[in-house]
């Protein structure tokens, strides 16, 4: 209900390329790591969002996304589900146009003000996943 293959592919193929990933850290051994590094190489632009705001895969680091001096396309969010409906919250705020709540993030009322906001969203899900079972890298 949360993710139908239409709207991943739509944020992965046509949402634009710059990412914001919130939760992403220099650790080789977090997710957030690996799927940054899926989505670099499928041509997506990775942005680090963390409170350390660490260069990640040769990427400046910010503490917030309201920090990135730049527009962001997507933000992908990898914190606890607690956190997670402020981020998309913000992604509302810096203009985004899409929202991706990774695996076991979950916020119903947050995925509907989203949506409602007119923004693309998919909760549960990891896009380093459905990148190869999409058929995208």
């Amino acid at each position: 209900m949360y993710s139908d293959d239409m709207t991943m592919r739509q944020i992965l193929t046509a949402a634009g390329d710059t990412w914001a990933v919130v939760g992403l850290s220099d650790n080789p051994e977090r997710a957030a790591y690996r799927v940054a590094a899926k989505l670099q190489r499928i041509g997506k632009r990775v942005v680090p969002v963390h409170p350390k705001a660490e260069a990640v895969h040769g990427e400046q680091g910010y503490a917030s996304l309201a920090a990135i001096p730049f527009p962001v396309d997507v933000v992908n969010v990898f914190v606890n589900s607690a956190l997670a409906g402020a981020i998309a919250d913000q992604a509302v705020a810096i203009g985004a146009k899409a929202v991706w709540f990774q695996v076991d993030v979950i916020d119903e009322a947050a995925y509907d003000r989203t949506r409602e906001a007119g923004l693309l969203m998919v909760m549960d899900r990891s896009p380093g996943r459905e990148i190869p079972r999409l058929g995208l890298g």
